[in-house]
């Protein structure tokens, strides 16, 4: 009997072992993963945070920084990391010299300057960390931010709510009524999704044009209320995964099928409308080529990704106020999908997947 005991345990050691093996390999490559896409906005925001002089200095930190400066006697000076006696300190250089220079130790100024022998030119700057909160403001102020947010905001809340009313309309027919010919069309409302905009951009361009509606917002904002193919299958499949019992029940109780839909069925699909308008959501935020060509001519209604490439031109030496730009556009879609994540992950889910 300890015989066998022992047995077994020398086989579960093992087992438990790659167990933890394998979890620790699994966890380390999701943080390596997680640290490869976070690197972008790391470098997003120390960049925003660093001063228009750091970018041309030789030896700058990658960190946001200043020169280090002291004051002593009235007067500024600037502090260079010095080599005495095997270490090396911060010492203000106080009168420069070819073979020797005089310098000043910030840390006792008291003692007054002291002569160093050595070239001073050689010697590197001391730099201290010194975030640029000022760059926000600046970005904020050298376009008309407010009214890029507006037109944005209308943009996007409005085509994500026709995006939203106009697929789940299509993927109810779909999903609960018998049409002739059901499979073919819907297959035929996928295939919409494989063809490439770059087909229908100049015929649809030139009809807009044609009915006057090029330099408004009817281009952008009327194709939303005519469901888009994606959108119409993550809701059918959504649907199709709610009992039909729950129709039959409020059938019987005397419910039409829009009373249906809109009392039975949208209540229980709220994860899934909750996926489907956040990915609108955060297409419309960053549509950049419908914008740029049916707006053009009317800065006036130019949203936030045409308003940043004006502004990357005017402003291209300065890499710190355009990426404080780039994160104030990038502000409000991240509270919206911090606030609507659960609801959003648990639609991306189980849409498609059949309960």
């Amino acid at each position: 009997m300890i015989a066998q005991n022992t047995a077994s345990q020398l086989r579960v050691a093992p087992r438990s072992h790659r167990n933890v093996v394998t979890k620790a390999a699994i966890t380390g490559l999701a943080v390596f993963v997680l640290v490869l896409f976070l690197i972008p906005m790391v470098y997003g925001i120390v960049t925003s945070l660093k001063t228009d002089s750091q970018f041309s200095k030789i030896g700058a930190p990658w960190w946001p920084a200043s020169e280090r400066k002291v004051t002593y006697e009235g007067k500024e000076f600037d502090v260079y990391l010095v080599p005495i006696d095997g270490e090396v300190r911060e010492l203000a250089l106080y009168r420069p010299g070819r073979q020797s220079s005089w310098f000043v130790d910030p840390e006792n100024m008291e003692a007054g300057p002291f002569e160093w022998e050595g070239q001073w030119r050689q010697l590197e700057r001391a730099w201290e960390f010194d975030p640029q909160w000022s760059n926000f403001p600046k970005a904020w102020n050298a376009i008309n931010f407010p009214v890029l947010l507006r037109n944005t905001v209308m943009y996007a809340t409005i085509t994500t709510f026709g995006a939203v009313l106009s697929a789940s309309l299509v993927a109810y027919g779909f999903a609960r009524f018998r049409i002739p010919g059901k499979n073919i069309l819907f297959i035929l409302m996928l295939s919409t999704v494989i063809l490439p905009g770059a087909v229908t951009l100049i015929p649809t361009y030139f009809v807009f044009l044609q009915i006057g509606w090029v330099g408004t917002w009817l281009p952008l904002i009327v194709p939303a209320f005519f469901a888009w193919g994606t959108n119409v299958f993550l809701l059918r499949q959504f649907f199709l995964s709610i009992p039909r019992d729950l129709d039959e029940a409020a059938m019987i109780d005397g419910a039409n099928p829009l009373r249906i839909f809109f009392s039975v069925i949208l209540p229980m699909a709220v994860p899934a409308l909750t996926a489907v308008a956040l990915f609108h959501f955060f297409f419309a935020w960053n549509d950049f080529f419908g914008p740029l060509i049916y707006l053009a001519g009317r800065p006036d209604l130019n949203p936030i990704t045409v308003g940043l490439t004006a502004f990357n031109t005017l402003y291209s030496q300065r890499t710190n106020l355009i990426q404080a730009a780039s994160l104030i556009s990038a502000v409000l879609p991240v509270i919206v999908f911090f606030m609507a994540q659960r609801v959003f992950m648990q639609g991306v889910v189980i849409t498609g997947v059949e309960k």
